[in-house]
């Protein structure tokens, strides 16, 4: 099963090239264990508007599996990305973000003012990750294990989650 992944980093600085996105290449290289085809690779803006016109594109225009962001989760004013996502998603997955604060509490107490959401949109699971190359990796860390299966129950060809342990079949 090919994971359709769309990659969406958002950052000011980065958009403008002010500063080189080393997230976005850090998310391509954590999932090149996975069998996953990265279908966009995008910087922009922390703009909501954008952020949440992107996300409704990766999964209403070209049916991507996943979508990982970078950036915009912390408490800056530009800091938006939870509520875009919040805004496009039909229901939440709060499994996800508590399992990669609760991670990263046990290597810094800062983890716990990440405001990252995840949920899903149709068949498509958004998920947030902070901005920092050392907290994507983290993140993504906790979370790689169970994609493969959540994507495999979003398109309906899960099995029961129950017959499932640490994310393995």
């Amino acid at each position: 099963m090919v994971i359709r992944i769309a990659i969406l980093t958002i950052s000011d600085k980065g958009a403008a090239g002010q500063r080189e996105d080393l997230s976005g290449p850090a998310i391509r290289e954590m999932l090149s264990g996975l069998d996953a085809e990265i279908v966009a690779a995008e910087i922009i803006p922390d703009e909501r508007v954008l952020i949440a016109e992107k996300l409704m594109h990766y999964a209403d225009k070209i049916s991507c599996d996943l979508v990982l962001t970078s950036g915009g989760t912390g408490f800056s004013p530009r800091d938006v990305t939870p509520e875009a996502t919040l805004e496009v998603i039909d229901r939440l997955v709060p499994g996800i973000p508590e399992a990669m604060r609760a991670k990263g509490l046990a290597k810094t107490p800062m983890a716990m003012i990440s405001r990252a959401a995840a949920g899903i949109r149709g068949r498509t699971l958004i998920i947030n990750l902070p901005g920092s190359v050392k907290a994507v990796r983290e993140n993504l860390e906790v979370i790689l294990p169970v994609l493969p299966h959540a994507i495999e129950i979003l398109r309906g060809a899960g099995g029961e989650c129950g017959n499932h342990s640490n994310g393995k079949k």
